[in-house]
């Protein structure tokens, strides 16, 4: 009951005409990027962060808009899969397999939108997971001594590359990489300046909201410029008729059972740390083929193989907020942005987030509601808007992105050092990309470097010196052993899964203007 009315109390928070605006907001320009290939939720939600900062948003105004933009950019990433086969993101790469054979077929509009409700169910009960799995972690959580956040940074760290991590070598560089930025600065506990080389301005440590810009925004820009003239242009594509846009009750019905069991896995995947949507967009849709697909429909434009991945990867999308907001411990990458932005606003996230701000947590939950309903219902109708994003041309984005990304990061700090750092960020993660390394782990180093060093002195201190104290209770001893099985895995059967979830690419997609 005390869930119930907390979560009462959340819809009022979210029912303001502030927050109910910014929810609609992040929706509609979340789905644009998700449907523009290679944006993503990831890059989505990073571009827009200066932008709750600029309008001078409280914490959760910014966390409403934000996540609009995360659920949004999780939908619209169907679009270009179906349409062009190319998926939006990576957790959209599943969808490609039936829902271009079905745009081919001249029903890419029955594809639409059955991605669409597939997408709304998935989230919605993801929704509902999220406020009955989390405050009950959060009871788990206040067991938590100083070892044991340090062995759940570990973990973080160990499972944050996924089981379709193709090298852990470059995710474990990358995370070394994070940790030594988290480093810069004055050291909390001395005083000594650590890696700053004289330069006043770094003192304070790296702004993560800085790097987390200049690494996904920025470097998108430095991609673009690398590659232009290269850019495949959508508009000399071949076309396909999008069709009828409402599918008929009996394809949905047909697609409900597909829909609950997916929703399920994605979920679990979500609530995984590391998994992510990918992984859950991918045991979705082989699980149900292996279930469902006795006429060996699947890939030739069957609904339930449109209905599987979608379901799946937007609750794992929901699912991966749970470790976040209870343990501070991002479930995937987009959610590591988002821990930016709530540390950033100076709160905290973990187990104390529902006791000392539960008007934010409440109101973020109640605004995921509102926001899936508001996302089902664009999504159908807007279908023919949303398509006619694809065909704007890179050469246009681009300098919307950087203008974004300058004006909005000025505006939060007003310096121009800040700038130039973004800058050299943007350059590091083009540099990075290039070379196949990870970004995520380069921002949970940044982001939880710090805490995790305390938590380290803390519990060696309190145990007098004793390092044994970190695997002094049976709860360090479990996390610990889910760390090492984390790294493991994918480097025994990584390999093997990211080629099983790699698409090849159809030079033959396109969409029409309708």
């Amino acid at each position: 009951m005390d869930t119930l009315a907390n979560l009462a109390d959340g819809f009022a928070v979210a029912l303001t005409f502030q927050n109910l605006g910014l929810a609609l907001m992040g929706c509609f320009l979340g789905t644009i990027m998700g449907a523009l290939p290679g944006l993503g939720p990831s890059n989505g939600v990073a571009i827009l962060i200066p932008l709750g900062f600029t309008l001078g948003l409280g914490p959760t105004p910014s966390l409403i808009l934000l996540t609009s933009v995360y659920f949004g950019a999780m939908y619209g990433g169907r679009i270009s899969s179906i349409l062009l086969n190319i998926p939006g993101d990576e957790p959209a790469m599943m969808t490609c397999l039936d829902g271009y054979p079905m745009a081919q077929k001249g029903r890419a509009g029955e594809a639409l939108a059955l991605s669409g409700v597939a997408s709304f169910v998935g989230a919605f009960f993801a929704t509902w997971g999220l406020v009955l799995l989390a405050p009950q972690l959060v009871k788990v959580a206040l067991l938590f001594g100083p070892a044991e956040y340090f062995a759940l940074f570990t973990l973080a760290f160990a499972t944050l590359g996924g089981i379709s991590a193709t090298n852990q070598a470059k995710s474990a560089f990358a995370a070394a990489l994070g940790l030594g930025l988290a480093m810069v600065g004055v050291d909390t506990q001395t005083g000594v300046p650590r890696f700053t080389f004289g330069e006043v301005h770094l003192y304070d440590g790296i702004d993560f909201l800085v790097a987390i810009v200049g690494l996904f925004a920025l470097s998108e820009v430095f991609v673009f410029l690398e590659h232009r003239g290269t850019d495949r242009d959508i508009s000399t594509k071949p076309k396909v008729q999008i069709g009828r846009i409402i599918p008929p009750w009996s394809l949905i019905r047909s697609c409900i059972p597909t829909m609950g069991r997916t929703t399920i896995l994605g979920f679990i995947a979500g609530v995984l740390p590391g998994a992510g949507a990918s992984l859950g967009s991918f045991i979705s849709y082989t699980m149900e083929k292996r279930l469902v697909d006795r006429d060996k429909t699947f890939g030739t434009g069957d609904p339930r193989g449109v209905a599987a991945p979608e379901a799946g990867n937007n609750a794992a999308a929901g699912g991966a907020l749970v470790p976040m907001l209870a343990l501070g411990v991002p479930g995937s990458g987009t959610t590591a942005v988002l821990l930016a932005v709530l540390l950033a606003l100076n709160v905290t996230p973990g187990p104390l987030l529902f006791t000392n701000n539960p008007d934010v947590v409440w109101g973020l939950i109640a605004a995921l509601f509102i926001g899936n309903f508001m996302l089902l219902a664009m999504n159908i109708p807007m279908v023919g808007l949303f398509t006619r994003v694809l065909l704007v041309p890179p050469r246009i984005l681009m300098p919307i992105v950087a203008m974004i990304s300058f004006v909005g990061i000025y505006g939060i700090s007003g310096s121009s050092f800040d700038l130039l750092v973004m800058v050299g960020f943007g350059v590091l993660g083009w540099v990075l990309r290039k070379l196949d390394v990870p970004l995520v782990p380069v921002i949970l180093g940044t982001l939880l470097g710090n805490e995790m060093e305390v938590n380290f002195r803390r519990a060696v201190e309190i145990a007098n010196g004793d390092y044994g104290v970190l695997v002094g209770s049976p709860l360090s001893i479990g996390l610990w052993s889910i760390a090492v099985v984390g790294f493991v895995l994918p480097i025994l059967f990584g390999a093997r899964l990211k080629r099983r979830m790699r698409i090849p690419e159809d030079s033959e997609g396109g969409l029409t203007r309708d």
